[in-house]
Order: structure tokens, then C-alpha cells, then sequence
């Protein structure tokens, strides 16, 4: 693959392959600052798809955008074949779409097996079952140690852990994860790299993740990469070059 300064590919992916997600011409504006500027972008079921670029082209904001928590001005984004872009946050949930934020927004004061049960929101079918899946202990094992401490007292990478765990609660058919492994140390990086891909192998759930950090970027079926609020370079991550390693994820 070759990268220039243009848009170098639209999304190759075959078009038999079902799509859990579809970004089409998406243009997002903060007021008169336009942010996404016709973004495509799709994730296959059952596939990690990792969007990558340097700090302040846009990840954060096309994932803010599918989420509903952002307003395109034009383009469309359609869910397992359903077009998303009217509803609410909420409503997203509640198709489907775990959502992990940048920051992962554990509530402090709750303890972790209050906050897992607050992913119990986000499920269609409601259940009165406050028990924690054995799944999730698997995952993060640690979970199951802590689950009467105070949210706020875990460190960055329990707290990672926690809120990946909290969005599985509601039976997510899509994760959405912005820097799962921002500011969190490198044994416990791996951990969270781990169970990430283990979702995607045993549960078949697509995974759309930002991320940074190298090892982790690997670990995703393909890429794309932004600059200046578009898409300007995707393909298998088993074909990342060099050349754009050093264009959008070099400090």
C-alpha cells in the first residue's frame, strides 16, 4: 500500500462480509469548525478494527458521532443494516453499542459491583438478576476480588478493566473503545490487549477501538488511519508499513 496525501483507498472490505458498522460520508462540525470531512469507515462483524492517527485529527469525534452524542451535519451511519443517525445515545445502547470513553468515566463512589450492574441499562430485555456472568470474571479476574471496593479507589488499569467489563454487561453486539490503554502501565496493558482479542475470538463481537500503542494496534483485523479529520490510509494490519507507523502513531 502506498500513502500520499489524499484519501489513498476507499474501504476494500468484500462486500459479502456482513457489516456490524457503517460510516459513510460522514462531515461532523464544531460550529463553524468542520472535524469529520467525509469519513468512511466500516467494521465487520466479529473483526477488531483500530482507528489510528495522531492527537487532535478526530478519533475521539467520529466516535462521539456514532455514539449520538455528536450531530453529523451530513452522512449516514448505519448499525447491523439499520440507519442510527436519529437516535439518541440511549437508544444506541440499547441496540447494541457498549461504549467505553476516553477517561472510562467510572463513578467513584459506587462500588465495582454497583457499577457493573449499571451496564444492565444498556440491555433490551431488562432482568431483575444482579449476578455478575462468570465471563466477566474470566476476563478480568481481578474484578472478582474487588467487587465491594469503591470505584475510585482501583487504579488506571482496574478502572480500564472495570469500565470494558461494565459495557459487556449490556450484551453489546459492538465495543466501542476510546484508548483503552491510555495512561495505564505496560503489565496491565497487555492484560486489557488480551481480553480484548479474547471477545473478539469466543463472543463474536466486533470491536472499533482508538488507540496508540503499537502491540495493541496489531492486535486489530485492519486499520485506518486520520489525518486533518479524514480517512487517509486503510488496509490489513498484517500490512501496516513503516511508513505509516512513523506518519500517524511516532510521538
Amino acid at each position: 500500500m502506498s500513502l500520499t496525501n489524499s484519501a489513498i483507498a476507499t474501504d476494500p472490505i468484500d462486500t459479502a462480509n456482513a457489516l456490524m458498522l457503517q460510516v459513510r460520508g460522514l462531515n461532523v462540525y464544531y460550529g463553524e469548525s468542520h472535524i469529520l470531512r467525509d469519513v468512511d469507515l466500516s467494521v465487520p462483524r466479529g473483526q477488531m478494527v483500530c482507528l489510528i492517527g495522531r492527537n487532535g485529527v478526530g478519533k475521539t469525534t467520529l466516535l462521539k458521532s456514532i455514539m449520538g452524542l455528536l450531530r453529523p451535519r451530513s452522512g449516514n451511519i448505519t448499525f447491523a443494516e439499520q440507519s442510527i443517525v436519529g437516535l439518541s445515545p440511549d437508544q444506541r445502547a440499547r441496540l447494541g453499542i457498549g461504549y467505553v470513553p476516553q477517561g472510562r468515566e467510572i463513578i467513584p463512589r459506587l462500588t465495582v459491583k454497583e457499577n457493573l450492574i449499571l451496564g444492565l441499562e444498556a440491555r433490551t430485555e431488562r432482568t431483575k438478576s444482579t449476578e455478575i456472568p462468570d465471563y466477566i470474571f474470566e476476563l478480568f479476574p481481578v474484578l472478582k476480588t474487588m467487587l465491594g471496593r469503591m470505584g475510585g479507589d482501583l487504579s488506571g488499569g482496574q478502572q480500564q478493566q472495570l469500565a470494558i467489563a461494565r459495557a459487556l454487561m449490556g450484551q453489546p453486539q459492538l465495543l466501542v473503545l476510546d484508548e483503552p490503554t491510555e495512561g495505564i502501565q505496560p503489565s496491565i496493558i497487555l492484560d486489557i490487549e488480551a481480553a480484548v482479542r479474547r471477545i473478539v475470538a469466543t463472543t463474536g463481537i466486533s470491536v472499533l477501538l482508538v488507540e496508540q500503542h503499537l502491540h495493541f494496534v496489531r492486535q486489530a483485523d485492519r486499520y485506518y488511519a486520520m489525518q486533518k479529520g479524514g480517512i487517509v490510509a486503510s488496509g490489513p494490519t498484517s500490512e501496516l508499513s513503516k511508513e505509516v507507523i512513523q506518519r500517524f502513531l511516532a510521538v
